[in-house]
């Protein structure tokens, strides 16, 4: 009879066929943890019975005869094949770890759709509200802003830049400014019929048109493009 213990047994078998501890566990679902203490000798807390549900298992699937390896085969209860789970074995501390585990789960996943709508919320782009741009009616002269001549009739443009802007003009269909305006400075133009205009940071300048001052064109750092000015229309900015 052989006297080698079971555990280390089982252990050269294993490795006779080529195989690691993680493609057993995969094939036999018996915990990892189970069988490094089965080849150890060292399952001393798991209930006799299972332990030899186990062993059953183990012993069948490297092609020994567990009716010679394990005493008492017929008190063996049948053991699932799946990996134990808490609270398999019913006791009060188990089910407590248990209910602790779910409420745990829940939380984080509650967590989580909360962060996710907060992102979704805060993600989507604001609807801008259709507003013209803020007019205030100054006179140029008294900003120390000179007018093109023959400011009556057509159309008449100044720009005053608050902070360095790239500025594009064109006047009658012709490109006259494509250039950084820098902070403190400004220039002016005259149209027969329009002025289009477009601008790389809408914060950082001020525009008379035509005696009328309009601030507040839209957000630092936003572009606005094809804007335009006309006698009959004043200033368009699209939207």
């Amino acid at each position: 009879m052989n006297t080698e213990p079971l555990g280390l047994r089982l252990k050269k078998l294993r490795q006779e066929k080529g195989l690691s501890l993680e493609e057993v566990r995969k094939k036999t679902r018996i915990h990892l943890s189970i069988l490094k203490s089965i080849e150890g000798d060292s399952l001393t807390n798991l209930s006799p019975i299972y332990l030899k549900g186990f062993l059953k298992i183990y012993c069948n699937f490297l092609g020994l005869d567990p009716k010679e390896c394990v005493p008492d085969q017929k008190e063996a209860p049948p053991v699932s094949l799946a990996e134990p789970k808490l609270g398999s074995l019913g006791s009060p501390k188990s089910k407590r770890l248990k209910k602790i585990v779910i409420y745990a789960l829940i939380a984080i996943a509650l967590s989580v759709l909360l962060f996710k709508a907060g992102k979704f919320i805060f993600s989507r782009p604001q609807v801008r509200p259709k507003v013209k741009a803020q007019a205030l009616a100054v006179k140029p002269q008294a900003a120390g802003i000179k007018l093109p001549k023959e400011a009556s009739g057509g159309v008449s443009l100044v720009i005053s830049a608050k902070e360095n802007c790239l500025i594009w003009v064109k006047v009658d269909g012709r490109v006259v400014l494509h250039r950084v305006l820098e902070k403190g400075r400004s220039d002016s133009w005259k149209a027969k019929e329009r002025i289009e205009l477009s601008l790389g940071n809408a914060a950082a300048v001020d525009l008379i048109v035509n005696g009328q001052r309009f601030t507040k064109l839209g957000r630092r750092g936003q572009q606005l493009k094809n804007i335009i000015i006309t006698e009959k229309d004043g200033l368009r900015i699209p939207r």
